[in-house]
């Protein structure tokens, strides 16, 4: 069974549900989990936030903790998932950062780099990866990846 059906049916049995909040993969995980009939009981929301300004304004991001570590972090992609549930009162949250190329990176912060994010209300997960390939490439395993983290943390 795909991964998004069991998150679907995981959220659904247990009357819980999930927001998430991305940079980098540019909504592609909300459309993954919305192409789940049914899914409107337990996703209220998806929100893409690639300025400074959208992680400020719509997830609460401090100003001062983008500017210290960049939006491509560990301290940001937690404020964004901590931002997403608090924005939507969900019982989940996913957040992503990254630079999915094939420009942006410098030597500390490379082409695939990307911090993901997923929360509860007892724990909160934050990994990076570096993921290789295109751009879409990029996209599809921070989706992936971010999916897994969430059924694990179910």
């Amino acid at each position: 069974m795909p991964i998004a059906k069991r998150i679907a049916q995981q959220l659904t049995s247990n009357k819980q549900t999930l927001a998430t909040a991305e940079s980098c993969s540019g909504g592609l995980v909300a459309h993954t989990l919305t192409n789940i009939p049914g899914s409107s009981v337990w996703f209220k929301a998806g929100v893409i936030a690639y300025a400074y300004e959208a992680k400020t304004d719509l997830l609460g991001v401090p100003k001062n903790m983008l500017q210290k570590h960049g939006a491509v972090s560990a301290p940001v992609v937690k404020a964004m998932v901590q931002g997403i549930r608090k924005r939507f009162k969900t019982d989940f949250g996913i957040s992503i950062t990254g630079i999915a190329g094939p420009t942006g990176g410098t030597k500390t912060k490379p082409v695939g780099l990307v911090f993901i994010a997923v929360a509860s209300n007892k724990k909160t997960v934050i990994r990076y990866f570096i993921f290789k390939g295109t751009r879409l490439q990029i996209k599809k395993q921070a989706t992936e990846t971010a999916l897994k983290m969430l059924l694990t943390l179910l």
